[in-house]
């Protein structure tokens, strides 16, 4: 029996209030999050031939802004599902990407067999990025420390600054994203953290690290300033333009590119791996294989029955877990006791160290600006 009081779990999919004690509910017990993900699904998503005129037109207007240029969009590579898939997408409306893959010292050697299979079965450069080790790990020993929720973000906020420094050198104007709604809309907000907040990593790591950041790729204030006001930098989700069945992109991506799975949602990255199963849901009390499968149940790709099995069983292969905390505690410079010391530690918010101000905050200028800059970012979400 469950102990949470007043427990409830959305009547649709797999979240309760386990996972979000705030989770509102309708008359037929659906919860908030259903209907957050209609109304998204209704606004960006758009298959069949509506969707593929959108692409079509957003696919011309890539290639006219990239005309004499090298590349006429950029993404990332990791060697998962969707940026594969967005990978192959690009080829075939006759685009010409710079992919672009951080190497953060956790590839499973699967990922690295992947993206090779990627890049030279479509004919794409690819940009690899080797983050300096030594402070790569300082940054993660820090975040670890400092108990927050979100470890993950010095991956993805350096992903997104080497995109944009990339852009920038190459005169790109596009960033082709991985992100839809299909598989990956769903998210208690408190499981994450934003992404582009450097200001919040800086403080963090003042507080734990003890490397100097001299190269880690930060995305300053002045360089989002910057894509904002002048660069018009675009992300494009185009996922959300066509039919995206996790299960037959799979096979698809398998038969055309000799693509082989992970056996997991972003297990390309060994510390991904474990940190999604068994991090997260040791310290903070969070599987993430709830908010992937709700996704899908409200996206009709399987059923509540089918995520519940696949919930009854581990995240991973146990021995691999136990190997994996051996592994990444060595790697990470933490002897097990130390390890399972921060395990043991009560969770903080990312809101406890300094967190960054909004562009309007600190630019007071731009302020009469916002109305025209979220007009263009809502025309360009409904373009993507």
């Amino acid at each position: 029996m469950n102990q949470i009081p007043n427990y409830r779990q959305c009547s649709v999919g797999v979240l309760d209030t386990g996972d979000d004690p705030d989770m509102r509910f309708d008359d037929e017990g659906r919860c908030h999050y259903y209907h957050d993900y209609m109304r998204a699904a209704a606004q960006l998503v758009h298959e069949g031939p509506e969707g593929e005129a959108m692409l079509q037109a957003l696919a011309a207007q890539i290639r006219a802004d990239g005309e004499g240029k090298p590349y006429d969009c950029i993404m990332g590579l990791s060697g998962g599902v969707d940026s594969t898939y967005v990978a192959l997408q690009a080829r075939r409306l006759g685009l010409r990407p710079l992919a672009v893959h951080l190497d953060n010292g956790w590839n499973a050697e699967l990922a690295v067999q992947n993206i090779e299979q990627i890049v030279s079965r479509l004919d794409i450069d690819l940009h690899t990025h080797v983050i300096d080790w030594n402070e790569f790990r300082d940054l993660q020993r820090a975040h670890l420390k400092a108990s927050v929720i979100d470890i993950e973000v010095v991956s993805d906020h350096a992903i997104f600054a080497v995109l944009n420094q990339l852009a920038s050198k190459y005169g790109i104007r596009h960033v082709l994203s991985g992100t839809n709604v299909v598989t990956e809309f769903v998210m208690p907000p408190h499981w994450i953290y934003a992404k582009t907040d450097h200001v919040n990593i800086k403080a963090i790591h003042a507080a734990y690290g003890e490397v100097p950041l001299k190269t880690y790729p930060f995305m300053s204030l002045k360089l989002k300033k910057w894509d904002l006001m002048f660069r018009g930098l675009r992300s494009h989700s185009i996922l959300n333009l066509m039919p995206y069945d996790k299960a037959a992109v799979k096979q698809r991506i398998i038969e055309e590119l000799g693509w082989r799975d992970y056996g997991g949602k972003h297990h390309e990255s060994i510390f991904t791996r474990f940190y999604q199963g068994y991090i997260l849901p040791v310290k903070f009390g969070v599987d993430k294989r709830k908010a992937h499968l709700t996704n899908l149940i409200y996206a009709g790709q399987i059923t509540k029955d089918d995520a519940l099995a696949e919930l009854s069983a581990p995240p991973y292969d146990p021995d691999q877990m136990e190997e994996d905390r051996q592994f990444v505690s060595k790697k990470l410079g933490f002897t097990l006791a130390e390890f399972d010391e921060i395990m043991r530690a009560p969770p903080r918010p990312h809101s406890d160290f300094a967190v960054e101000r909004s562009v309007y905050e600190t630019y007071p200028a731009l302020r009469p600006l916002r109305g025209a800059f979220n007009l263009i970012k809502r025309r360009a979400g409904k373009q993507a």
